[in-house]
């Protein structure tokens, strides 16, 4: 297909991720690999998991070379408005608050396993004790 100089809202790239239809979207630039997925080094899974989100960061985090950045051209189809696509999902860093709250039931777990062992022996250490008592007053 012939798209020219298009510019796509992110809806419309977004659910272009099947095998017979794939677009990537990669720092504002839209990509459709339908027919490169069989090529791709890293194998057709690759491409389509990127696809159908702002493929940006995946892209960038593999490293790719300047011949793979070359043969993209080739399959530049088009920008993206960028008022449409969506703001990334920061991972927030845990606080060392969130993750006392988070440790809790394993703590309170933890001292449970230890505490009730003791209490069911010292239960049948005074039971013993009581039993041997009731036996020396008769």
């Amino acid at each position: 297909m012939d798209y020219g100089e298009k510019v796509f809202v992110f809806e419309e790239v977004a659910k272009r991720k099947e095998r017979d239809d794939c677009w990537l979207l990669i720092s504002g630039k839209v990509y459709d690999v339908t027919q490169f997925l069989e090529d791709h080094p890293g194998g057709d899974e690759v491409l389509l998991a990127a696809s159908g989100k702002d493929a940006t960061q995946d892209f960038e985090d593999v490293g790719h070379s300047d011949d793979a950045r070359n043969m993209m051209k080739k399959y530049y189809i088009g920008e993206v408005d960028s008022t449409t696509v969506p703001p990334p999902n920061k991972i927030k860093p845990q606080t060392d608050s969130v993750t006392q709250k988070d440790d809790e039931p394993g703590f309170l777990f933890k001292i449970l396993q230890f505490l009730v062992p003791l209490w069911i022996l010292g239960l049948a250490f005074g039971f013993q004790f009581l039993g041997k008592k009731e036996k020396t007053e008769a």
